[in-house]
């Protein structure tokens, strides 16, 4: 055997490729300015509409509460004057200010639960009736829904009435029970609980109609992998419904706090038009500072301080709602 046969071969490198030529670069979209300048145009008339709605009224709101204005000032027989903080100080040093600011926050709080209760309850139920009779339902709850507030004021004045009302005449017949001619109205708990009765029965159908369109998103194989699991009616409510939910439970509660913290007409008509002082809330204690006192000033700072409880209720949904933004 030859040492040529012997020797290894020495491999011989593959040739190099040459690089696949690149592609031409796309050209570059220049932002134009009048693109950027069209989504504000649009808003321009909602912007400006809400400007002279809302805009006019917050500053005069504002700067009332730092003057005295009173009937003299309002008829122009004196200047109004400067007064800093003290119609602040004497509204938060004021024990009767603090009673209705704890009774708002109960009567809204009462109002709230019973809303999202009933709602809840009764948006789960239309998933589990009859076509014809969720038709009906729902007209039901249109039709309260649209029922002006003042009429329906004036329907819970005669079902509550102390001489003819029905729910006297309808608990009267329970064994053991005379309600007849008993008056819901001679004590704050109890008048407060009727009127808010009234506001749940108009803010009712809104959430029950909201809840069931959330509820046609909830996956029903979801459902069904819970209950293959062993998850009972509650289970899968709580772990399945009630977190694909929340997003919509957060902003409906947040508007009810926010709607039955400015309850106005309800109280107002329900009382004949002069809330006695253990049914006033912020907004109808506002109100009688205001134009029944004719204290201009006072009843603007109450009146910018509740602006100022509902800013932060504002505040506490939109934090909510960022964190369910960052969790999805």
């Amino acid at each position: 055997m030859s040492a040529a046969d012997t020797t290894t071969p020495a491999k011989v490198p593959p040739p190099r490729q040459a690089p696949p030529p690149a592609l031409p670069k796309a050209p570059r979209r220049r932002r134009t300015s009048g693109a950027g300048a069209v989504p504000w145009a649009l808003l321009a008339p909602c912007l400006l509409i809400l400007a002279l709605v809302m805009g006019y009224p917050l500053v005069r709101l504002v700067t009332l509460s730092f003057q005295k204005f009173g009937q003299s000032q309002l008829w122009g027989f004196q200047p109004a004057e400067s007064v800093g903080f003290d119609n602040f100080g004497k509204v938060l040093g004021d024990s009767e200010f603090w009673t209705v600011v704890v009774r708002t926050i109960v009567f809204a709080g009462g109002s709230v639960v019973l809303t999202m209760v009933l709602g809840m309850l009764i948006a789960l139920l239309l998933q589990r009736v009859s076509g014809w009779v969720k038709t009906l339902i729902n007209i039901a709850l249109v039709a309260s829904w649209g029922m002006p507030i003042i009429v329906a004021t004036t329907v819970f004045k005669w079902l509550f009435d102390s001489d003819y009302g029905v729910f006297n005449a309808l608990l009267s017949k329970l064994p053991g029970v005379d309600m007849i001619g008993h008056n819901w109205f001679a004590s704050g708990p109890q008048g407060l609980a009727v009127i808010m009765l009234l506001v749940v029965w108009g803010a009712v159908p809104f959430v029950v109609i909201t809840l069931s369109a959330g509820l046609t998103q909830v996956p029903s194989e979801l459902e069904e992998a819970a209950r293959l699991d062993g998850a009972g009616a509650w289970g899968v409510f709580r772990y399945v419904t009630l977190p694909i939910l929340k997003p919509i439970i957060v902003m409906l509660t947040t508007l009810s706090v926010i709607w039955d913290m400015g309850v106005f007409p309800q109280v107002f008509v329900m009382r004949g038009g002069h809330p006695e002082a253990e049914f006033q809330l912020l907004t109808t204690y506002s109100y009688d500072r205001a134009f029944v006192v004719n204290d201009y000033a006072q009843g603007s700072a109450i009146a910018l301080l509740t602006v100022l409880l509902l800013l932060g209720v504002v505040a506490v949904y939109m934090r909510q709602m960022l964190q369910i933004g960052e969790v999805e």
